[in-house]
């Protein structure tokens, strides 16, 4: 192991983004987050209706295709592609 190496600290685990079960979460909580997603994507401007995808998106989270990530250092939450 280099000098270099040895000087790095460790990453906090606490510090981690994890995956959060969205059994866990209410059913407006993960609207909130599909919404943000698709305004997020889509963007205001980008399309006429960036909302008509939100249906989309819910079922996606239900298949698994997308989770939820939280996110302790800034305490926030968003919706991503699984590790």
């Amino acid at each position: 192991m280099s000098e270099y190496e040895e000087q790095q600290p460790e990453a906090d685990p606490r510090q981690e983004k994890f995956v959060v079960d969205a059994s866990l979460l209410t059913d407006d909580q993960l609207e909130g987050l599909a919404e943000e997603y698709c305004t997020r994507y889509h963007g205001l401007n980008d399309t006429e209706n960036p909302l008509a995808e939100r249906g989309r998106v819910l079922a996606a989270i239900s298949r698994g295709e997308l989770v939820v990530w939280f996110d302790p250092v800034e305490n926030t939450a968003g919706l991503g592609t699984p590790p």
